[in-house]
Formats: structure tokens, C-alpha cells, sequence
């Protein structure tokens, strides 16, 4: 009987798998190939949308498909296929507007299912689409027709992103949906009710595994509710302290390997499921 047979790791993608270089290592990669040739399912969850996901996918190669948009989707790299997917109501626009018009420093996009609008930019976007690889796309975000599938707002200083916090939950439409700090430099605006805990359950359901045999790691805000909801869920030495308050394991970073010390923790019955 093959030794991970039936165990669904999932992983973040930046600051877990991917190196401070946005690079993944060889010993995460042969511990990923090595845990699917024993039976196990390997994939991951991000924030990012799929047409930024496919050349880390290529590397990566999960064997089931992964989540995307925060919780917000479930994709299938091989069939180029969304299975499941929520998009924000369009009042969603009116908390951008607040924002939009109070905030003139604060950077905006919006992510349509198949396309990414740059709204306003900053040094902060600029970052963003340079490591996302993202096109020089620019709509004002009431001129954006396509279903909308998250708003990402970016600064490079805290106290401005705290600032922004504040005015998106004090808007009267802020219980219609969810907000979640996935970098040091982001905040998003997410559908009501997404979460990476609840496309991890989504998924393990869709594949016929049990949540007690789930491993899942991840290293910021984001990453909480699926580190919660995984039976083991691990956070990187880099992660967080929402992150690491919220897991059962804290790992190596994601410097050292943190995938290929999950898989070695495995071999050697450190960890059971």
C-alpha cells in the first residue's frame, strides 16, 4: 500500500513554497514528487487568480486541482477548467469608491475571472504586478463590466493599510462581505462567507478525503482558516504570529525547505494522520 495514500497536503504559495526569491527549491520539489509517488494528493491555495498561477502550477505539478482567489475558486489545471466559483455582489464598487476618493494614494485593482484591471497604481502595484507578471492593464473600476471576482487595494506603509481597514469596516455595506490582509502590503475585499479553510473542505470533498486527512501550511492572515481547518496544519518559521498562534506545528521557513521537512515529518511518522 503506498505511504500517503489518501492524505491531501496543501501548501501557500508565497512565503511557504516559494523562497524569498519567489523561487521553489529542489528539495521542495523532489519531496512534492516523492509524496505523490507514495499516493498522496498535492496541491495548494492562493490568493492569486489562475492566469497568474500557471507558470508556478507548471513547476509545482499538483495532481488534483487547486484553489485559488483567496477561497474564492477551485480550478483544474488540466482540463483549463474553473469547477467552482463565487464573484463579489457589484456593490462591492461602493466601498471602493469611498476609498477611491478619500484615499488618493492607495492602489486599486479589480480581478474579473479572466482578466486583472489596474484601477489606480502605486509603488506598492507596481511591486505587485511585477512579481505577479501581470499586464500594464488599466480600467477605472466602475468602467469594469466583467464579473468580479476580488477588489485588492496596495500600500507599502502599515499605517495606511490600517487606514483602509478602518474605512472598509465601517462602511454600512462592510457585513456584505469579507476583508482579509493577505500580505504585509495588501488588503482585499473577498464575497461573504470565502475562506481558504472552506475551499480546503470544498476540495477535500470534491475528492473524497476525509478532513482528518488533511495537511495544510501557510505563513499570513490568509492562511489562517485553512492552517485551522487542515487535521495538521503547519506554519512556517516566517509566518505571521496570526499564522503561527493558529497552527499545531511550526515548521522550518520557507528558506529551508518547508515542504520537503512536511514530507520528511511524514516518512518518519513525526506526524500521523
Amino acid at each position: 500500500m503506498d505511504k500517503f495514500s489518501g492524505i491531501l497536503l496543501c501548501t501557500d504559495l508565497d512565503g511557504t513554497v516559494l523562497d524569498s526569491n519567489k523561487n521553489v527549491s529542489k528539495e521542495n520539489l523532489d519531496a512534492i514528487e516523492y509524496f505523490k509517488s507514495e499516493g498522496g494528493l498535492f496541491t495548494f491555495i492562493t490568493g492569486r487568480m489562475p492566469m497568474t498561477s500557471r507558470k508556478i502550477c507548471t513547476i509545482l505539478n499538483p495532481n488534483v486541482p487547486y484553489g485559488c482567489i483567496n477561497g474564492g475558486g477551485i480550478y483544474d489545471h488540466r482540463k483549463n477548467e474553473m469547477l467552482w466559483m463565487t464573484t463579489l455582489p457589484r456593490t462591492a464598487l461602493e466601498l471602493v469608491d469611498v476609498v477611491y476618493e478619500t484615499m488618493p494614494d492607495m492602489g486599486i485593482l479589480v480581478d474579473a475571472p479572466d482578466i486583472v484591471y489596474f484601477s489606480r497604481d502605486n509603488s506598492a502595484m507596481v511591486k505587485f504586478r511585477k512579481i505577479t507578471e501581470l499586464p500594464d492593464l488599466f480600467k477605472y473600476h466602475n468602467d469594469v463590466t466583467e464579473p468580479i471576482a476580488k477588489i485588492i487595494f496596495a500600500h507599502e506603509d502599515n499605517d495606511r493599510i490600517c487606514k483602509l481597514a478602518e474605512i472598509l469596516n465601517s462602511h454600512p455595506r462592510a457585513e456584505e462581505f469579507d476583508f482579509i490582509r493577505s500580505a504585509r502590503d495588501l488588503y482585499e475585499i473577498l464575497p461573504k462567507g470565502n475562506s481558504k479553510g472552506g475551499v480546503l473542505a470544498r476540495m477535500a470533498d470534491m475528492l473524497g478525503v476525509s478532513m482528518d486527512k488533511t495537511i495544510a501550511v501557510g505563513d499570513y492572515d490568509n492562511d489562517i482558516s485553512m492552517i485551522r481547518a487542515a487535521k495538521i496544519g503547519y506554519a512556517v518559521a516566517n509566518a505571521s504570529e496570526g499564522a503561527k498562534n493558529a497552527a499545531d506545528i511550526i515548521t522550518v521557513s520557507n528558506n529551508e525547505h518547508a515542504i520537503a521537512k512536511i514530507v520528511d515529518d511524514l516518512h518518519k511518522k513525526k506526524i500521523e494522520l
